[in-house]
């Protein structure tokens, strides 16, 4: 079914004249009764009973008429809609963040919900390893994941902007034994109790394996993906952690030991990213825009916010 014979169709009855019809419409009378006299064919029943230059709406041309007005009104709201998204007033952009990231994209959001107020941001707060996987089945279409830029099979899969970079510290008790340290070997710290990440988070992942290269298995007292809560247990005695630099320099340096890791350095970078083979939303599109105009110039890291 033509879904012109119907708009044609519609506006003869509206009009109660094919001429009529026709010269609203910008076309010739036989175009428009061609087209109806098509639409009668496909239904096989009769929509207009003609009497000379007149005529009258059959029983099924009612219905057709009725059903068709729906159908044009359907047609001319999803144009809309289309539209809409076209120039970004609507829609939903799922975005994955670790919680570690918070502050520093929150103004980012910020900007972009007073750019954009009926885009409705659903954040799915998960660690890299999730992000990873719901990007990969399309649940999501951007996420925070930890630098893949040295594992070829991730970087033929996704792309990704660089958003920012901050070594890890040791967090310990202020009465440590690195207490007034500004560096630790992390083999210092195999005889801990460490309070580590959760399975999701791709950073538990880096600690544990630096570890494992420095000789030891860490001994885990806790686990959590919650910065602030993973400050307080340590603490509170129940062991020690790893953390960006950029975390531990908002803590009160009075209440705990403070040093970076070395031997081997670990570094936290995190990227923002997408599939590579996905067709990404205007939403998103948007998003990543703005990112690039607030957070940094594509492609290089945001290194001068952390320090020296």
């Amino acid at each position: 079914m033509d879904i012109r014979a119907l708009r044609y169709y519609v506006e003869v009855v509206n009009q109660k004249s094919f001429t009529k019809a026709a010269a609203h419409l910008h076309l010739t009378q036989p175009t428009v009764s061609k087209m109806v006299q098509l639409l009668e064919q496909g239904f096989g029943v009769t929509l207009l009973a003609r009497e000379g230059k007149r005529f009258t709406v059959t029983d099924a041309g009612q219905i057709v008429y009725q059903r068709a007005r729906e159908i044009l009104a359907l047609q001319d709201r999803m144009v809309l809609e289309v539209s809409d998204l076209q120039k970004i007033e609507r829609g939903v952009l799922r975005m994955g963040l670790s919680p570690s990231t918070h502050s520093i994209l929150a103004p980012v959001l910020a900007a972009y919900h007073t750019l954009y107020p009926n885009i409705e941001l659903k954040l799915f707060e998960i660690g890299s390893n999730a992000t990873l996987s719901y990007l990969r089945d399309g649940a999501l279409e951007l996420g925070t994941l930890l630098d893949f830029s040295g594992a070829d099979d991730l970087w033929q899969e996704f792309d990704s902007l660089p958003l920012f970079i901050s070594p890890l510290c040791l967090l310990a008790p202020k009465d440590s034994p690195w207490q007034g340290r500004t560096q630790v070997a992390l083999n210092e710290l195999s005889e801990s109790e460490f309070i580590l990440y959760g399975d999701s988070f791709a950073l538990n992942d880096l600690v544990t394996n630096a570890c494992n290269e420095a000789g030891f298995t860490p001994r885990v007292s806790g686990r959590s993906g919650q910065w602030d809560f993973m400050a307080s247990l340590v603490n509170l005695g129940v062991g020690v952690t790893l953390l960006p630099k950029v975390f531990c320099d908002t803590l009160d340096a009075d209440s705990f030991t403070i040093a970076r890791i070395q031997s081997p350095a670990l570094i936290w970078k995190v990227s923002l990213a997408w599939r590579r083979d996905g067709q990404l939303s205007f939403a998103a599109k948007a998003w990543l825009e703005l990112a690039r105009r607030l957070l940094a110039t594509p492609g290089e890291w945001v290194e001068d916010v952390f320090g020296p």
